[in-house]
């Protein structure tokens, strides 16, 4: 079964660029505002767009996403307005592909079986679950690989050669490289060791790579869409976010402020394809 993801970054093989990955909270800063957000990021060039499920106890999000995740708790968001955020995002945006991204925590409590049911209809085309291991396979990835979701797993700098083969065993979609160890926006991306490991994981599997953690702005942007297939910004469009707000609402610039960061990555990747055209050409 072909998937929005798929479609997606086949569209960028013949583009012959990277994708841009985009990640927000959903319910951060409120409901209405996050909707909102999720619109202008597909009209701001984001190729995929990555919605958090707010948990209270994210471990392996850094202060800025863990701080997003409690505005969106202590505005009541859970997971069930979640999928009606993507819902309501369909109604004008058929194309562009939806992943949720958190933990099992909520997914458990609301019944596995039901979740993806309601997952699916909401128009959701993959999953990045963090907390869950290749091991519990059964729990989760693949009764959605089942129910036509992508299952999408994380490869970091630590995983050896013989964890990667079972981290890719069920993997669909694409392949989320952490380029740092540690938390979300701990760090800056290595663009050398992040070609080479991008290539290493090609040897294993022809799956798309996207890289995320620490990546800021365009120039850094840039610099990884040289060396991967797809670039993943989530702290620095969160952080836009909260510095837009007032008394910890969203002020009258909290939509176009994400919308413009994510709008001048857009180009930042966009820019590095010419780059690479360019480079080509003149060999």
């Amino acid at each position: 079964m072909t998937t929005r993801i798929d479609r997606r970054f086949a569209a960028l093989r013949a583009q012959q660029r990277a994708g841009l990955v985009t990640f927000v909270m959903a319910g951060d800063p409120d409901e209405e505002t996050s909707l909102k957000i999720v619109k202008a990021l597909s009209k701001a060039g984001a190729d995929v767009i990555e919605i958090g499920m707010p948990f209270s106890d994210p471990m392996a999000d850094g202060p800025a996403i863990q701080a997003a995740g409690l505005r969106a708790l202590r505005g009541g968001q859970t997971l069930r307005k979640t999928l009606a955020l993507t819902r309501a995002f369909r109604e004008a945006d058929d194309d562009t592909p939806i992943v949720l991204m958190g933990y099992y925590n909520p997914i458990y409590v609301y019944g596995v079986d039901a979740f993806l049911e309601d997952a699916k209809a909401a128009g959701v085309d993959g999953l990045i679950v963090v907390d869950l291991p290749p091991e519990e396979d059964e729990e989760l990835c693949l009764p959605a690989l089942e129910a036509g979701l992508n299952f999408i797993r994380l490869a970091t700098p630590t995983t050896d050669d013989k964890r990667l083969l079972a981290v890719l065993a069920n993997t669909s979609g694409f392949v989320y490289y952490v380029s740092i160890t540690g938390v979300t926006g701990a760090a800056a991306a290595d663009p050398a060791k992040v070609g080479a490991a991008v290539a290493l994981i090609k040897r294993h599997t022809h799956l798309p790579v996207a890289v995320g953690f620490g990546v800021k702005d365009a120039r850094s942007a840039a610099a990884i869409a040289r060396v991967a297939d797809g670039v993943v910004v989530g702290t620095a469009l969160v952080e836009a976010l909260r510095v837009s707000l007032i008394d910890g609402k969203a002020g009258p610039d909290t939509v176009d402020a994400v919308a413009r960061l994510a709008h001048s990555i857009a180009e930042g990747v966009r820019g590095a394809a010419k780059t690479q055209d360019q480079t080509r050409a003149g060999r």
